[in-house]
């Protein structure tokens, strides 16, 4: 009996979702609103296929997979996403997701990646590198260099997310968010916060 977990914060997307998973066959679906609740699941049950979202109010997509790499789950993962997929496809990839499907496509092409992912294959987008400007891969490759914690707290920042809410929501210090944020902006060669939210909202982070 094919087994999913589905982890998205919105119960209208879950909804969609499980629609498709039913149609691929799966007869067993869990959902979970916060990337916190992933791991229990993964332990208590082994669900064939995880269908994940990268934006959650907790535990954020990256740090799951991460997590779940980390634990050797064998659990196949299938990223759903709004996020763009020319900034966090191979990061996706490299954290052990099979397949990388944007919100912005069809369902058709949630239930392709699913039926490819089920079958033994991959499911990502082709990213055509030519179609970007020179700025444009210029700052690709300096959100290339940041760790998936440092993008993770850059979108915090760029939506306006206090340091504080930053350290509770990573159960980091205060002190660790601020040092994160004076890197950031070191690293990406802006001069404050405010450019970071336009170093962010330019590269469809936010």
């Amino acid at each position: 009996m094919k087994f999913a977990l589905i982890v998205d914060d919105h119960p209208v997307v879950r909804a969609a979702v499980k629609i498709v998973l039913e149609k691929e066959g799966f007869k067993r679906v869990v959902e979970a609103a916060s990337g916190n609740e992933v791991m229990a699941i993964l332990r208590d049950h082994s669900p064939d296929l995880v269908v994940l979202d990268l934006i959650m109010p907790t535990m954020d997509g990256l740090d799951v997979l991460g997590r779940i790499k980390a634990a050797g789950v064998a659990s196949r993962v299938l990223v759903f996403t709004s996020q763009d997929p020319m900034y966090f496809q191979e990061r996706c990839m490299r954290a052990g997701a099979l397949a990388y499907v944007a919100k912005t496509n069809e369902l058709a092409q949630l239930s392709k990646a699913v039926h490819a992912v089920m079958a033994g294959y991959t499911y990502f987008a082709h990213l055509p590198a030519a179609a970007l400007s020179n700025v444009q891969r210029s700052e690709k490759q300096q959100i290339d260099s940041l760790s998936d914690r440092e993008l993770t707290i850059l979108q915090c920042l760029a939506r306006g997310t206090s340091n504080k809410a930053i350290a509770e929501r990573m159960h980091l210090s205060h002190k660790t968010v601020s040092t994160y944020k004076t890197r950031l902006i070191e690293k990406l060669g802006v001069s404050s916060a405010v450019h970071l939210r336009e170093f962010a909202k330019r590269n469809h982070l936010i």
